[in-house]
């Protein structure tokens, strides 16, 4: 049974140990980093999964200028396809649309390629791919 919910205080060491096991020392880095960020912004756009009693997937969105942009996605390794991405991008979908953001991308850099065709299946295009996102204030502060 998974359980797909908004982020709570005592999830961060989890969510850590996740990004620590599914993405590169470097790439963890620079998400941990956005992560601390968005959360001291608006926790409701860090969305976790939870099966096992265990977090087994997280989503982190963030929101500039009034577009909503999907972050990082992680999801561990052995909870992999199964469609615990899927269900992680449509909580935080709708996390947008209540927010009533104007338009939604996701953010596009050498860590997030492998999700690209995810994002495909569910309709984004090419131009919602943004590739010069550095100047997001959950990277660049």
């Amino acid at each position: 049974m998974m359980n797909v919910r908004s982020i709570q205080l005592a999830d961060y060491r989890s969510i850590k140990e996740l990004f620590e096991e599914v993405l590169s020392e470097e790439a963890c880095e620079q998400t941990l980093v956005a992560f601390s960020r968005q959360l001291g912004w608006d926790s409701d756009l860090v969305i976790v999964a939870e099966a096992d009693e265990q977090i087994v997937g997280v989503i982190i969105g963030t929101i500039d200028n009034n577009k909503g942009y999907y972050y990082r996605i992680a999801i561990a390794q052995n909870y992999q396809q199964q469609g615990i991405d899927k269900e992680l991008v449509h909580a935080l979908k709708q996390r947008f649309d209540q927010k009533k953001v104007s338009k939604i991308y996701v953010t596009a850099d050498e860590y997030n390629e492998p999700i690209f065709k995810l994002f495909e299946s569910l309709g984004f295009a090419t131009t919602d791919f943004i590739r010069s996102f550095q100047k997001l204030s959950i990277v660049s502060g």
